[in-house]
């Protein structure tokens, strides 16, 4: 697993890191600003809460709200209030909190 710090060092680069989840790296690809791949990546394993978090956001991005609502939803969360990139920041963060604590 890698640090949050070397994830967001990662993006200078033009794939992904290897050893990420598919969570980490759909967020990755968002960082790349490539809502595609990321949309292609969590929609592949809807019904897993992160996934599906992460879905929300992508609908929200694009401005389907009731379609981002409904991902909300199924991810337990409510949509936030704040930008898509703070709430993208927040959910790097909330995704690579495990890594903080082990050594890499």
């Amino acid at each position: 697993m890698i640090s949050k710090e070397k994830f967001y060092d990662s993006l200078k680069n033009t794939s992904p890191p290897t050893g990420l989840s598919l969570p980490q790296t759909a967020l990755w690809w968002i960082g790349k600003q490539d809502w595609a791949k990321a949309h292609e990546l969590v929609q592949s394993a809807e019904g897993i809460r992160p996934n599906d978090r992460i879905h929300a956001l992508l609908h929200r991005q694009e401005g389907d709200l009731a379609n981002a609502r409904y991902w909300y939803s199924r991810a337990d969360a409510r949509m936030p209030d704040q930008t898509i990139m703070q709430e993208w920041d927040d959910l790097v963060r909330q995704n690579f909190a495990q890594t903080e604590t082990q050594p890499s």
